[in-house]
């Protein structure tokens, strides 16, 4: 190459650069939450926050803008057909994005394939069904001999409910009942309290309060993603996926575990411009591995950050598993049914 070919080139890249810088210079960018301020995601978006405007050229102001409705649904409806592709929105909600198109759920008027992902400040929580010690079922023999076991959860189709029951359909308990109607500190009460005998139990939960894990029996964990054991679970807790007796429950898990992964996705509208989405991709990239991230994440949160950037969330959904059948069962256990035959 030329002197003159180099130099070229060279103020070419600092254009472009000076393009980036200006564009968000002095400008706002609304993360939009589908959420209510001061839960789990709007402390992981605090969390981002300063990281992203650190790394995003021209330093613009970042704030939080909620809009709550459907679970999440609402704010991504806005995303998909209201919000301008101009880089200056990016949409923020947990798992219900990718379920509530696959499941068909009411209110999901987006294609998740058409959205454009950032990344995600969390790749899902692994999960164990638990009991309570006093109750005494401290083998899976005796909890499968056992009927009617009460296993709490916070309302129908909410994460905790869908969690014990699919561990409950696996495990072939006898007749459990499902009580619902908690809040998440009012289940872990109930549970301590013996008005409830088990249900589900993030690893969050656990970090959050540590002596919790020494009043209950683990009988199984829901790794996400498969495989991936992270304290305080150990391999000593039998995989869920041990208990499945055909395709069609591995592919229900499969489903399962592509729901909760990536947790709490960032996106863009449809027709923003590549130029943009790179420089965004690239500053939550850098976001996530800077350590001021994961500190404040831990101090906000009370549990470890697992990021996703955007290439692992774009291959998650195009791994879906969208067969009629395996969503048709998932359905079934989220709803209020009987549990099916297996």
């Amino acid at each position: 190459m030329s002197a003159i070919a180099a130099l070229s080139v060279c103020a070419g890249l600092w254009e472009y650069a000076r393009a980036q810088s200006n564009y968000y210079q002095g400008k706002t960018v609304t993360i939009l939450r589908g959420g209510t301020p001061g839960g789990y995601g709007d402390l992981q978006a605090r969390a981002l926050i300063p990281f992203l405007k650190k790394y995003i050229p021209g330093e613009p102001t970042i704030i939080i803008e909620h809009k709550p409705g459907a679970a999440g649904r609402t704010a991504v409806n806005y995303m998909y057909s209201g919000a301008k592709p101009d880089g200056l929105t990016i949409g923020a909600v947990g798992n219900v994005l990718i379920s509530g198109q696959v499941l068909g759920l009411a209110g999901s008027h987006y294609d998740i394939d058409k959205l454009i992902y950032l990344g995600s400040t969390e790749s899902g929580s692994p999960t164990a069904f638990v009991t309570r010690k006093a109750a005494g079922f401290d083998s899976l023999e005796k909890l499968r001999a056992a009927a009617g076991i009460r296993i709490g959860a916070n309302t129908v189709s909410h994460i905790t409910y869908i969690n014990g029951r699919l561990a409950a359909y696996l495990l072939g308990l006898k007749d459990p009942r499902f009580v619902v109607g908690y809040s998440s500190p009012e289940r872990d009460m109930a549970l301590a309290s013996g008005e409830i005998d088990g249900g589900s139990m993030s690893s969050a939960t656990i970090q959050q309060n540590p002596g919790i894990s020494d009043t209950v029996h683990f009988h199984t964990v829901i790794t996400i993603p498969k495989g991936k054991y992270i304290a305080p679970y150990s391999r000593e807790i039998p995989e869920i996926d041990s208990f499945a007796k055909n395709d069609k429950e591995h592919r229900l898990l499969n489903l399962y575990r592509a729901f909760d992964y990536p947790r709490w996705p960032y996106f863009l509208p449809p027709g923003t411009p590549k130029e943009l989405v790179g420089v965004l991709r690239e500053a939550m990239a850098k976001a996530f591995k800077d350590p001021g991230f994961a500190k404040e994440f831990k101090k906000l949160t009370g549990v470890d950050a697992s990021p996703l950037g955007a290439e692992a969330i774009e291959s998650a959904i195009r791994e879906l598993p969208r067969d009629p059948e395996t969503i048709a069962l998932y359905k079934h256990l989220a709803d209020h049914r009987p549990m099916p035959p297996r």
